[in-house]
């Protein structure tokens, strides 16, 4: 169990680097929208979270 904690946190780190490096503070701004809103159970929050990242991730193709 505790290997299994153990990867998910990195793979948590991991992602949340990437999300930095390519997106800025505005991507670590959505995720972190994105993951208190799905804790608290919270759609809006959450939404603003998903519609951010969304954003961020059309934004070359526009």
């Amino acid at each position: 169990m505790p290997v299994l904690a153990i990867i998910s946190a990195v793979l948590v780190i991991t992602v949340e680097e990437l999300v930095e490096w390519k997106f800025g503070i505005a991507g670590i701004v959505g995720l972190l929208l994105l993951t208190i809103g799905i804790k608290a159970n919270s759609p809006g929050v959450s939404s603003a979270g998903a519609v951010l990242l969304a954003l961020l991730l059309a934004r070359p193709a526009l």
